[in-house]
């Protein structure tokens, strides 16, 4: 009997697990293959090419981050607000997808077509926090900047370094999704 082939998949999960290491630069057949402990002439019974892996790549990453955390969130159930919440947990409290996501910016920044599928992400995660947002307040302005807040707090809260005396990182992040994600006295309902 001859050697279990590596999933499809197996590649694919060390392609995003070296890209959330190393970014995009580090998805190397030669060095998945290594680390799959196979050679990688199994690599191309799969794949044409590194650019169809990593096509394959980025599309678990959307599915993943988007369409299966939205199932999750809808499954969970709850207000909009709730739904917002735990979307915002589960992409970026996430070991898992947290440090892809960070990857596939950065990846963004030089490939062209990376920063158009990962606009098509952020504009659907952004329409849930309007969603999310309109439900307690009709300003359109209002709405887009604290989606907008809602949105960058949890991209960027990894990536701060300060200190907060007194508060744990989790108070203030807590506080600070109650001031984005709750009406502050004056804000009209819709």
């Amino acid at each position: 009997m001859g050697a279990l082939r590596t999933p499809r998949e197996g590649w694919i999960e060390e392609g995003l697990r070296a890209l959330a290491e190393g970014g995009v630069d580090a998805v190397r057949v030669e060095v998945l293959a290594k680390a799959l402990g196979v050679t990688k002439g199994g690599f191309y019974g799969y794949f044409a090419d590194r650019a169809a892996l990593l096509t394959e790549m980025l599309d678990t990453w959307e599915r993943e981050s988007v369409d299966d955390v939205f199932e999750r969130i809808e499954r969970e159930g709850g207000d909009a607000l709730d739904k917002v919440r735990l979307a915002g947990q589960l992409t970026f409290s996430s070991d898992r997808l947290r440090p892809i996501d960070h990857a596939v910016r950065e990846w963004a920044r030089r490939d062209p077509d990376v920063a158009e599928r990962l606009r098509r992400v952020d504009n659907r995660r952004m329409q849930l926090c309007r969603d999310a947002i309109s439900t307690f307040c009709s300003d359109p302005d209002e709405v887009e900047a604290r989606s907008l807040l809602a949105f960058c707090m949890a991209i960027g809260s990894h990536l701060l370094a300060a200190d907060h005396p007194g508060r744990t990182r989790a108070e203030v992040m807590t506080r600070a999704a109650d001031l984005i994600l709750s009406p502050s006295p004056g804000t009209a309902a819709p």
